[in-house]
């Protein structure tokens, strides 16, 4: 029994004496902070010496490249507008013959021309009413009229010239 006392004693003098030399010592890091400022001349003269050497100096007479410009930005570029003004009106002129396709086969069949045998089940819109295709159609078209007034009212504050949407 004693025996046990004795290790419990010798274990709690171990542990309290731990904290108290680590206190005595000094810290990572904590050591002297003595502040070195280098300036240009003291990395001269070292570069000369030979002590250490200098990547990627830039001469002070030329210090931006000629060609040096900003990341690229597509509302800056004319191409960009040109391209994406004529992806823009395909859409529109695509959007604009379905829109007249659907108007003359609804007035094909009410005058009965042209009728078919039979329903084309392919067709997306065909529990729809007529005239519920039509505003559907029209409101595609009218979509990509914004989109197109959207991309020229950029190009306006970008001043980009307006025959580039064009095509000119």
């Amino acid at each position: 029994m004693t025996r046990y006392l004795y290790f419990a004693v010798g274990l709690v003098l171990i542990v309290a004496a731990l904290p108290l030399r680590a206190a005595d010592r000094p810290h990572a890091g904590t050591g002297s902070r003595n502040t070195t400022v280098w300036t240009n001349e003291d990395l001269e003269r070292l570069h000369s010496l030979g002590l250490i050497s200098i990547v990627g100096r830039i001469d002070e007479v030329n210090s931006t490249p000629p060609h040096a410009t900003g990341p690229y930005e597509r509302t800056e570029d004319p191409e960009w507008y040109a391209g994406r003004a004529e992806e823009l009106r395909e859409e529109l002129e695509s959007r604009q013959s379905q829109l007249r396709e659907y108007k003359q086969a609804i007035e094909d069949a009410r005058s009965l021309r042209k009728t078919t045998a039979g329903v084309n089940l392919y067709e997306s819109d065909i529990a729809l009413a007529p005239e519920a295709g039509i505003e559907i159609l029209e409101s595609h078209v009218s979509e990509v009229q914004a989109e197109i007034n959207a991309l020229e009212d950029l190009a306006r504050r970008h001043d980009i010239p307006a025959g580039t949407l064009r095509g000119q």
